[in-house]
């Protein structure tokens, strides 16, 4: 959830909700035809920022997938449906940042997102 506050002239966003940056690290494909759609660019447990070379439509409705490791060579698969909200193209980059949330499957990317978040925190223990 995003919150915006006048301070002295400028405008600023607040976030309700932390977000892990993750760029380049998942991709995300349409789960009907198998194609790529970009790279998750940050997550929440309700949302995420979609990463891509291509702008999305507003206010459509997309099928999803990450392909996520498993144990050994396995893949795992989470599909998951996403309503666009927003699109955006990168100033520098010639990418675009698109803003979804989650309508179906929302425990299991509420799993991916706590997952994600446990490994990237480093709050977990060292083995020494």
């Amino acid at each position: 959830m995003l919150h915006e506050q006048q301070d002295r002239g400028t405008r600023h966003e607040q976030r309700r909700i932390e977000r892990q940056q993750l760029a380049s690290y998942l991709q995300v494909f349409n789960r009907h035809s198998g194609r790529p759609m970009g790279y998750l660019g940050n997550i929440s447990r309700d949302g995420m920022m979609l990463i891509s070379d291509l702008p999305v439509m507003l206010d459509s409705i997309y099928e999803l997938q990450i392909k996520l490791p498993g144990v050994g060579n396995e893949v795992e698969l989470l599909n998951f449906t996403a309503l666009s909200h927003w699109c955006r193209p990168e100033k520098t980059s010639g990418h675009f940042d698109s803003g979804f949330s989650i309508v179906h499957n929302r425990q299991g990317f509420f799993d991916l997102a706590h997952s994600l978040r446990c490994y990237f925190s480093f709050a977990h223990p060292v083995d020494a």
